[in-house]
């Protein structure tokens, strides 16, 4: 294990602090010529930070750095670019984040071009087109990140609008919350969906005024059509999801990511890939408890197969809250669509599941990462927590909140009272905030969505997380929205929940590394540590909070090894939208490459 090495690491900075010298320790790297935020507190910033075999050997002054400059040292010029510890992922997928980067790009701007169905069912049309030997060669159609409240109709498409793209071919889009999909009638006939079928638990099949399936899917009605039609990709295609993923979460400063509500299958690619040599970051994988304890209980760890470790349990309780499947504690505000009065949204599983999920995980010693969107669902999860505590005493398994979208302000004495660590999803403040403020939870209680600041007020940490393939994996968006809450609009929503750029940043770095108990090793730039760096345009500590989003990742290293490099002609504000076009580690081909490959593996029968 690669933290074998700390204890001479350590030495090393006692000797060099004591003004000792180790003339025969020679850096491999010296990193200088920027500002470097180490997010340690005890020294937070550095002039010069000094590395050997992936490990951070030294970080201080210049003239105290410089006496590990040997002949072979590579000296790291900044150009002044700030430095920082790689960032970790609180919460995301990344082997589905795979699908993002390789798959039709339906999202909103300014990740993309769809506004209304007419340019969704355009943008098929000219993927379709661009693709359209591998059309012919699978016979199917994903595209991913359509958002009906983004939408000029304010609504989902239909089976129907899919088939005026293509009534021959399978066609799935997939909300962007990752929660709902639309299917076109071809998809929906493999799928085996008719009018006499009835809603899975925990999932709804949308119908016209006729009772015929629509098209729009919710939840396991969702899934269950999904994942049959993933299937169909072997574990080929799936090695080439996580290989795409994992370079994505590279590309945006991620040294470590997460596959959350993950399976077997997930984590035996992600081990594939790294075998092979090509995964980039370390993964820690959540499987789903309500599928897979007797994987978990084979696997969980809290140290690394070369780059990969299942590190615990995934149970989700409810869905989406801007798709109106989380479950609230009272109506939803202002629901879009065909919803009966006093609607509350619903639980994906039963509170029995809930309670024995939590009693499993805690009885066993796993760590458990809970899905809980609306106030209903959070409360579950703090009943079951709390019976679980009671029985088997205080947590030493750091257990984890994730989402909490709605939470109240009792939740959150509660969460902290618990010692559960809230893994937060502040982008919604963007991507969604002006949604929640017209139609979720109306403009009183969107203000407290994302509830950063109750947490800090309470000196509790807390992850910020993309929940890719959500989101882009965009580490300065989130920075953007966990500090300034700004819409898509431009509204503000809640500025009592800002919270101020260093707090942002830690909760993408040393925060998120206790979460997954990696603290002694990563989200920090110091002595010891693993050797994971993020290097940006610029210092966000230093550029006016409104322009946080348009810092970009030039650099991410890993264990001392660059991973990812921006192409040097790439300007600074450029926003690059379509993935798909985005060179992968410079290489401009690549995307293409494992587009093709992976629909070379997705051949159905």
């Amino acid at each position: 294990m690669r933290i074998a090495t700390c204890g001479a690491a350590l030495l090393l900075g006692t000797v060099l602090a004591s003004g000792g010298a180790l003339a025969q320790e020679i850096a491999d790297t010296i990193y200088s010529g920027g500002p470097i935020l180490t997010i340690d507190d005890a020294a937070p910033t550095a002039e010069a930070v000094a590395v050997k075999d992936g490990m951070i050997l030294a970080v201080g002054t210049m003239e105290e750095v410089s006496a590990l400059q040997g002949e072979g040292t590579e000296m790291f010029e900044l150009g002044g670019r700030a430095m920082l510890p790689g960032f970790v992922d609180s919460h995301g997928h990344v082997v589905m984040g795979g699908i993002q980067a390789l798959s039709a790009n339906m999202l909103a701007p300014p990740d993309g071009d769809v506004t209304d169905i007419a340019s969704l069912q355009q943008g098929l049309r000219d993927w379709m087109a661009d693709n359209q030997a591998v059309v012919d060669s699978v016979n199917l159609i994903i595209g991913f990140g359509y958002d009906n409240a983004q939408l000029a109709e304010l609504r989902h498409p239909t089976r129907d609008e899919l088939d005026a793209v293509s009534s021959e071919v399978p066609i799935m889009i997939i909300h962007q919350s990752g929660h709902l999909g639309v299917a076109n009638s071809k998809a929906l006939e493999i799928a085996g969906i008719t009018e006499a079928s009835e809603n899975p638990p925990g999932g709804v099949i949308r119908r016209g005024e006729d009772g015929a399936p629509n098209g729009v899917l919710e939840e396991y009605a969702f899934f269950g059509t999904l994942v049959p039609l993933l299937s169909q990709l072997g574990p080929e295609g799936f090695e080439t999801f996580a290989k795409a993923g994992a370079e994505m979460w590279a590309r945006f400063g991620y040294t470590t990511g997460q596959e959350g509500r993950s399976s077997a299958g997930n984590v035996a690619a992600l081990k594939a890939v790294d075998a092979a040599g090509d995964l980039l970051i370390d993964v820690v994988a959540f499987p789903d408890v309500l599928e897979a304890r007797d994987f978990i209980e084979a696997n969980a760890s809290q140290e690394y197969d070369g780059h990969v470790r299942v590190g615990g349990c995934k149970l989700t309780i409810d869905g989406s809250p801007q798709g109106f499947t989380a479950l609230r504690d009272r109506p939803y505000y202002d629901p879009v669509g065909d919803y009966p009065p006093g609607y509350k949204g619903y639980a994906a599983v039963t509170e029995e599941q809930v309670n024995d999920s939590v009693d499993w995980c805690y009885g066993n010693g796993f760590q458990i990462l809970t899905h809980a969107n609306g106030e209903g669902a959070s409360d579950m999860l703090i009943a079951a927590i709390g019976a679980a505590e009671e029985k088997y005493g205080p947590p030493v398994t750091r257990p984890v909140l994730v989402h909490g979208q709605f939470l109240r302000e009792d939740q959150v004495d509660s969460i902290q009272k618990l010692g559960i660590f809230p893994s937060l999803f502040p982008m919604h403040t963007y991507y969604w905030g002006d949604w929640h403020r017209d139609h979720t939870v109306g403009p009183v209680n969107a203000d407290n969505i994302s509830p950063t600041g109750w947490v800090r007020e309470r000196g509790m940490m807390f992850g910020s997380h993309h929940d890719a393939p959500v989101a882009f994996p965009d580490s300065m968006r989130i920075l953007s929205a966990t500090v300034t809450r700004r819409t898509r609009s431009g509204d503000i929503l809640g500025p009592a929940q800002r919270v101020s750029v260093m707090e942002g940043l830690k909760a993408l770095t040393i925060w998120p590394a206790w979460q997954h108990f990696e603290e002694d090793r990563k989200g920090s730039i110091k002595v010891g540590k693993l050797a994971d760096f993020v290097i940006l345009s610029d210092d966000p500590t230093a550029v006016d909070p409104e322009t946080l989003a348009q810092l970009r990742v030039r650099v991410t290293i890993k264990d001392g090894a660059v991973i990812y490099e921006a192409p040097k002609d790439l300007p600074e504000g450029e926003q690059k939208t379509e993935l798909r076009d985005r060179p992968f580690l410079g290489d401009p081909e690549m995307g293409h490459e494992l587009l093709d490959a992976m629909y070379a593996a997705m051949k159905l029968e």
